[in-house]
């Protein structure tokens, strides 16, 4: 299969840029490439280098390609509209500069949507004006990542913020031009979410333009949705599991992929919680074989 497989910070811990729990960027680049990949994404825009330069030596060093980035920010709170623009501008900036295409957008957690993760009929819904300036937001950056930097803007749904469940996801891509807003589909929030990621994938292959692979532990998510257990102490109870080891049933994921002719990258991200001394390089390692195992180069 004509599909290459990478990694991102998160799989290492790395959520937000400045988090003292945070390995050095360094250590996450070089155990990536030991781990055996050969893309990383960007991580929280910070976290890695901004000088084009510094951090176009280390990838070049570690023969990685770097893939894409995240803007993982409130797109749900007009309050904090600047510190959208500001992520989806460094973002933008770091990709284009190293030749990466996936703009990935994602409306970060919110207080509101936090406790109903996984509770499709308990989840908060936005009333139709604010609705539109959450859309029209969503939009904006999408036209910066596409207008001004010539990138491919992706939604991605995230557990715990506005644009989680499937009939949200369904609205968003009704309404939001196809040719201005692509999809970067997360295996692991789907099921998070309660729907399965296959057949959202078999409806929107057409406009799938980038996977994360993720999966999650069946058991530990019943506990987390069951106890209202917030995103990140679910992540840190080990919701998101080796992805041989999940719900997600990847020989489904490898079979449409292949059937659909998709080419590219899929990346993993296996988010984990730092204080808790996961093993980022085994898990990284395991994979990888295991998508070797089931056919992926």
């Amino acid at each position: 299969m004509t599909i290459r497989i990478g990694n991102a910070p998160c799989s290492w811990g790395v959520e937000f840029a400045q988090d003292d729990r945070n390995p050095a960027w360094q250590t996450v680049l070089k155990e990536c490439a030991d781990a055996g990949y050969t893309g990383i994404e960007l991580g929280p825009v910070g976290f890695m280098p901004e000088d084009p330069a510094v951090l176009g030596d280390a990838l070049a060093e570690h023969k990685l390609e770097l893939i894409g980035g995240v803007v993982f920010r409130p797109f749900h709170d007009p309050g904090q509209w600047d510190d959208v623009l500001d992520g989806a501008h460094r973002t933008c900036a770091a990709l284009k500069a190293h030749g990466a295409e996936h703009f990935v957008l994602i409306d970060s957690i919110s207080e509101r949507r936090a406790p109903t993760a996984g509770r499709a009929a308990e989840a908060e819904q936005m009333d139709n004006d604010e609705w539109n300036a959450y859309k029209g937001r969503i939009e904006t950056v999408a036209k910066i990542g596409r207008d001004e930097y010539g990138l491919i803007p992706e939604i991605h749904p995230h557990a715990g913020g506005f644009m989680d469940f499937e009939p949200e996801i369904e609205r968003l891509l009704e309404e939001v031009d196809a040719d201005l807003l692509k999809i970067c589909i997360d295996t692991g929030h789907c099921t998070y979410a309660g729907f399965d990621p296959v057949a959202f994938m078999q409806r929107h292959m057409d406009r799938i333009t980038y996977v994360h692979f993720k999966s999650t532990d069946a058991k530990i998510k019943q506990q987390a949705i069951a106890n209202r257990t917030g995103f990140y102490d679910a992540c840190g109870q080990g919701i998101f599991c080796n992805l041989s080891e999940g719900e997600v049933d990847f020989p489904k994921v490898r079979d449409l992929l292949a059937e659909k002719g998709y080419t590219g990258w899929c990346t993993i991200e296996q988010d984990c919680d730092p204080n808790l001394d996961p093993d980022p390089v085994g898990d990284a390692r395991a994979n990888r074989e295991y998508l070797q195992s089931i056919g992926f180069s």
